[in-house]
């Protein structure tokens, strides 16, 4: 996986894990958005609009399977498979 894929997973991750702990709403990405985890710190940055940029993302993304959990540890951002219940329990479908 290429660095551009784990920081695009890891982004995501962080997103969805800092959106529930303020809010219990979906976290929504909008197209033409970025989300970057680098450094400890998550960054929302505009896509340049282009064939070229769209193509060399792409090349190395990946798809987040369903059922992904993604949560920190010591600083680590980190991903599993399972689900977690309305109350937090991390579980295995």
């Amino acid at each position: 996986m290429t660095k551009l894929s784990r920081t695009l997973i890891a982004a995501v991750a962080f997103a969805a894990i800092a959106t529930t702990a303020f809010s219990q709403a979906p976290m929504e990405f909008q197209s033409g958005i970025a989300h970057v985890y680098a450094g400890g710190k998550m960054s929302g940055i505009t896509i340049v609009p282009s064939e070229k940029n769209h193509e060399a993302m792409m090349k190395h993304a990946t798809k987040v399977p369903n059922n992904t959990v993604f949560f920190m540890n010591n600083g680590q951002l980190y991903s599993t498979s399972g689900m977690l219940d309305p109350t937090g329990n991390f579980y295995i479908p």
